[in-house]
């Protein structure tokens, strides 16, 4: 569970919308922490920070990270179509020959959407970009294995106040990012094909 007590005079929609968030029922494979929001983007913000470390692990490697910020504006900035916005970034490293499939970017993408519409969350505007990295060692690093990670970085509006369902969305969406298979069904993951450290 999240939780999240914002301090001072804020706008009704935002308090509303946070004590929504704190509603949140996150994947157990996720250590989620409050974490300083960026300056200067909205009149209000909450951020948190995600690792992925399943209790079943089986070694000491990175399974992936996430981070979300959540930023209000009773104006309704143009840009956003909603008094709210979702930023969201997750990275995760992948198997070098998932890596190089060219179809990578494009199934990270459906599986943030998927995970929101999924959760029932409501929104709208989304945008982002998928990048995967293919890096190879030379010289003192020449022994090093080849390496690979995925990193998506997205936004969307949700259309009401009731976080709930996009925190949970973003906490599908980094463990499906991460190798594991999500928990509602009717989303397809490809299975758990990690680097090894």
């Amino acid at each position: 569970m999240i939780q999240a007590a914002p301090t001072g005079e804020v706008p009704k929609e935002f308090s509303d919308a946070v004590a929504t968030a704190a509603l949140a029922l996150l994947r157990p494979e996720l250590r989620v922490a409050e974490t300083a929001a960026p300056e200067g983007l909205a009149p209000c913000a909450l951020a948190w920070a995600a690792d992925v470390e399943p209790s079943h692990a089986t070694s000491d490697g990175e399974y992936g990270t996430g981070r979300l910020v959540f930023l209000c504006d009773p104006e309704r900035p143009e840009a956003w179509g909603s008094a709210y916005r979702m930023v969201v970034f997750a990275q995760a490293p992948v198997d070098p020959s998932m890596g190089a499939d060219q179809f990578l970017p494009n199934v990270a993408w459906s599986w943030l959407m998927d995970a929101l519409d999924i959760r029932g969350a409501a929104y709208e505007r989304a945008a982002g970009t998928t990048t995967t990295v293919l890096s190879t060692g030379f010289g003192e690093l020449a022994g090093n294995r080849q390496g690979a990670q995925v990193e998506v970085r997205a936004s969307w509006s949700p259309t009401t106040s009731n976080l709930k369902p996009h925190l949970e969305a973003w906490s599908e969406f980094v463990c499906m990012l991460a190798g594991f298979p999500p928990t509602p069904d009717g989303v397809a993951a490809l299975p758990p094909q990690r680097q090894a450290p």
